[in-house]
């Protein structure tokens, strides 16, 4: 895809929800599961801040936000809590989108991370003192442990797949606006 028209934007857009739908689709299959296997991880959270890293104006925070608290309603977890740490961290990783263009990869790697892992040490906090049910921490962190290992696999996938990269410094879109 190129963004070389107003609508390449948009095309971007509607290729993550695609993504984000089929995602969330083969997550509630009805796979034969066995009592003690590996939580998957998250490969909604991978996918969102791997494109918030390499394009933050293809994934707005309302569009964020939508998308996670949809994915919140149709797996039953507490609607928007989840929702709300992915906007946070997702944000913060977008403030920094242009100061990582500079890092390597290893570098945003651990950046990204940190923020899984502060997203949901605050997700099960939060669950905590309100009380709600959760699962153990060993396979929350499982999860954990297991998105962040997935996510230079999902950046492999949307550089080959989708061509999606960062934007080298100074580069300008078609309109003459900086990226």
């Amino acid at each position: 895809m190129s963004d070389q028209f107003e609508g390449g934007v948009w095309a971007w857009r509607g290729a993550y929800l695609l993504v984000v739908v089929t995602l969330v689709f083969l997550r509630l299959l009805p796979l034969p599961a066995e009592a003690g296997q590996w939580p998957a991880p998250d490969f909604v959270l991978c996918l969102t801040c791997a494109w918030v890293l390499r394009r933050p104006d293809y994934v707005p925070a309302l569009m964020i936000g939508l998308v996670v608290f949809a994915e919140d309603l149709v797996l039953m977890r507490p609607p928007g809590l989840w929702a709300a740490m992915t906007l946070l961290g997702t944000e913060f990783l977008r403030s920094r989108a242009s100061f990582s263009r500079e890092l390597t990869f290893l570098t945003e790697w651990v950046m990204v991370a940190t923020v899984m892992t502060v997203m949901t040490l605050g997700y099960r906090l939060i669950l905590a003192v309100v009380m709600l049910p959760q699962a153990g921490l060993s396979l929350t962190l499982v999860q954990t442990v297991g998105s962040i290992l997935t996510y230079p696999l999902v950046v492999g996938a949307s550089r080959l797949i989708a061509g999606l990269r960062k934007p080298a410094t100074g580069e300008v879109d078609a309109r003459g606006r900086r990226l």
